[in-house]
């Protein structure tokens, strides 16, 4: 960010980077909204996947849209200021997490969503419970394990993303002509903005790249707007210009077999924000994270996550997105950020939001995602090179991918092992890549122990 443009706007760089610096509340909500636009279409990305594969009435997808939209802006101000031990107190962003897509599609097709909102609600919990108690388990989980969790996540989503650019499971014109060239134009219009804007502009490309899909998809007549018909102004009592987010739009059911399948996301994502929380200190303040920060971020996921199960909703995490920008632009100001997050809020209620949203087809969300999806990939490689390309960090990293991805692919190879066994693991690879990489990093010797053999 140019010292220009922050003249500009009526605030010093200064201010802007530091934590706790006074600033106008008005004056901060461009920076605020940049935090906004760089994670909104992220945010809603995987309740559209979710959603799609849960048979979800495009009334309901609406009602989860809504929630999402207000637990971000809740879980970014419990971040942003905490709530005794609970919250970072960092300039962190929270959004739905892609983490637990491939397990919720699962589950959904397996047991329904009520088991879904069952599990993200227990989860969250014990999400709360690790983060209380960091300090005493963060030491069992070396960067190379982190690092292969990013990795499969990212290869997880793989087919997901396929599947929207083909039209989304089970759909009656999947692989169409109409929907391949709509994921094709979304992806293009995506890459030409990233190529051809500059500097803190690249992170609207997957906005960017949702309009043109969105439009070109009115053009060819694949956009449903039957939701809208609520919206519309038949008198005044139909009117709904502001709608409450439900409490309890779904029953909760609380299935062991999709509870301890999340839960192990949950472990997951605990190891993640360890990641996240260095990263965005290390970006927008130049230090190492406290142990009060790390264990309050891990916390702050957990309780807006069982949150968000009350409402109906996903898990969330933080969001890397938005660390990105931190390293780009340097605004770490808590009470910047914190409009943003009102902001996320006051979107909520509104539902002709949610309703634009879930009349996107999704041929063109899955030609924005793919590219999403690929980038976890890469940041995953690069987590695995920050941990060091050792023999014994080799072993673990090929080993766990290798039986991680491959067995899932084979979900048949699990056919003998115990019903609630092959819930867990059958088809979720990052759960199998994460125990494997664990159990690997506490017995495999020393660095010393791999290259003495190699000298023997």
């Amino acid at each position: 960010m140019s010292e220009k443009k922050t003249k500009a706007s009526g605030i010093s760089f200064e201010a802007l980077s530091s934590l706790d610096a006074p600033v106008s509340f008005w004056r901060g909500i461009p920076f605020g909204l940049q935090h906004v636009m760089a994670m909104f279409v992220a945010n809603l990305a995987p309740i559209f996947i979710v959603a799609s594969a849960a048979g979800m009435t495009p009334e309901q997808s609406a009602t989860v849209i809504q929630a999402g939209l207000l637990v971000a802006g809740l879980g970014t101000c419990l971040q942003l200021y905490g709530a005794w031990l609970i919250g970072s107190r960092l300039p962190m962003v929270t959004g739905i997490s892609f983490t637990y897509v491939a397990a919720a599609v699962a589950i959904c097709a397996d047991k329904g969503y009520g088991a879904v909102v069952g599990a993200v609600i227990v989860g969250g919990l014990l999400e709360l419970v690790l983060g209380l108690t960091a300090k005493y388990w963060r030491r069992f989980v070396p960067p190379i394990v982190s690092a292969i969790v990013v990795t499969s996540i990212g290869f997880s989503l793989l087919t997901v993303g396929a599947e929207s650019f083909g039209g989304g499971s089970g759909a009656e014109d999947f692989g169409s002509w109409q929907n391949l060239t709509l994921g094709l134009i979304s992806l293009v219009a995506c890459l030409a903005f990233q190529l051809l804007m500059k500097g803190t502009a690249k992170q609207l490309s997957v906005l960017f790249g949702l309009v043109v899909g969105y439009v070109v998809a009115i053009a060819m007549g694949k956009v449903d707007l039957s939701g809208f018909a609520h919206l519309q102004i038949v008198g005044f009592a139909d009117l709904q210009i502001v709608s409450v987010p439900r409490i309890m739009p779904f029953k909760p059911e609380f299935d062991p077999g999709a509870i301890i399948s999340l839960g192990l996301l949950y472990v997951v994502s605990s190891v993640e924000v360890l990641g996240d929380t260095a990263a965005l200190t290390k970006v927008g303040l130049n230090r190492l994270p406290t142990e009060r920060e790390t264990a309050g971020a891990i916390a702050g996921d957990g309780l807006i996550s069982s949150v968000s199960g009350l409402f109906g909703c996903l898990p969330l995490t933080s969001f890397a997105q938005n660390i990105g920008l931190v390293a780009m632009t340097k605004v770490v100001n808590r009470k910047v950020i914190l409009s943003g997050g009102l902001i996320l809020i006051l979107a909520s209620f509104v539902p002709a939001i949610a309703e634009v949203f879930n009349s996107m087809p999704q041929a063109v969300l899955g030609g924005c995602t793919i590219m999403m999806f690929g980038n976890i990939i890469l940041s995953g490689f690069q987590m695995i090179a920050e941990a060091g390309f050792t023999q014994r960090n080799i072993t673990i990293a090929a080993l766990s991918l290798t039986i991680g991805i491959g067995f899932t692919q084979v979900s048949d190879i699990f056919v003998h092992f115990p019903a609630l066994f092959q819930q867990i693991f059958a088809s979720n690879c990052i759960a199998v890549a994460f125990v494997v990489a664990l159990i690997l990093s506490l017995v495999l010797p020393s660095e010393e122990h791999f290259l003495a053999a190699r000298e023997d």
